[in-house]
């Protein structure tokens, strides 16, 4: 069975539509159709592409249409929460959740690391967000960071939703409260580098039925290739790495997290 990246913006490397995601074109032009072949090269053959805000969600809807074995997820992330406040804003965003391949609402979330976006901004976000999936029946991809007492205040008020903790380094308590409402773990290569035993023993923790494998891509490159641009094909590396840090065979790990991801996505 294929890997199956759950969450990338490699859509970005097609044209910028938000400033953090220049790094795809730190070195000039981007071949995304190699890319895309090279992660096929490596039995990378799933990616959901992932949206940060309007215009980079339609991007990601836009690039998935005509791409086999390709979804997007429509998200205003906490950062941006800020410029997505108008109702005509949010109502162009709501649209988006109508078309076709769209498969997960997110990332949103909150992050109370950076103050990009008021603690108020990004809660206001997070919950219309959790709305417009409760309404289409759609899982969410969640960014959490430094901010779990106020994400679950609000999280537990939605019954039935359902989704994925993206690019998870959190403690176990938060692991096993996440999984008490049946959320999916997103790993990626953070694993391969980290160093806090507490952060190992939670990786090692997480049940195999619940773990999704993810790059980030442009970010979040794994040991050892630290130091160049994060792409879909990295995948298979935090795979290899996450089956011998906890014990289970690579087929094993590619076989569970692919089955995984198309269990929450809702993909036949």
């Amino acid at each position: 069975m294929p890997l199956f990246d759950t969450h990338c913006h490699i859509h970005e490397a097609v044209r910028k539509t938000t400033p953090v995601h220049d790094k795809w074109h730190s070195n000039g032009k981007v071949d995304v159709e190699a890319i895309l072949t090279e992660a096929k090269a490596a039995d990378v053959r799933y990616l959901n592409c992932v949206g940060t805000t309007l215009a980079d969600s339609r991007l990601a809807v836009e690039f998935v249409q005509n791409r086999v074995d390709m979804w997007a997820s429509i998200g205003i992330h906490p950062h941006e929460a800020h410029d997505h406040l108008a109702s005509e804003v949010q109502q162009q965003f709501a649209e988006l959740a109508n078309a076709k391949k769209v498969v997960a609402i997110g990332e949103c979330g909150l992050d109370y690391f950076y103050g990009h976006s008021s603690k108020a901004e990004q809660l206001q976000l997070l919950e219309f967000q959790l709305e417009l999936a409760q309404k289409h029946h759609l899982p969410v991809v969640f960014h959490v960071r430094e901010a779990f007492k106020d994400f679950w205040r609000v999280f537990e008020r939605f019954s039935g939703v359902r989704g994925v903790l993206h690019s998870y380094t959190d403690n176990q308590a938060n692991l096993e409260r996440a999984l008490s409402h049946g959320l999916f773990i997103g790993v990626n290569g953070i694993c391969t580098f980290a160093k806090d035993p507490a952060q190992i023993a939670m990786y090692k923790a997480i049940p195999l039925q619940k773990l999704l494998l993810e790059t980030d891509a442009p970010f979040l490159t794994p040991a050892p290739y630290r130091g160049t641009i994060c792409m879909p094909k990295h995948v298979a590396v935090t795979a290899e790495f996450a089956a011998n840090l906890r014990g289970e065979t690579f087929k094993q790990i590619i076989a569970a997290t692919t089955t995984n991801a198309f269990q929450l996505f809702g993909i036949n």
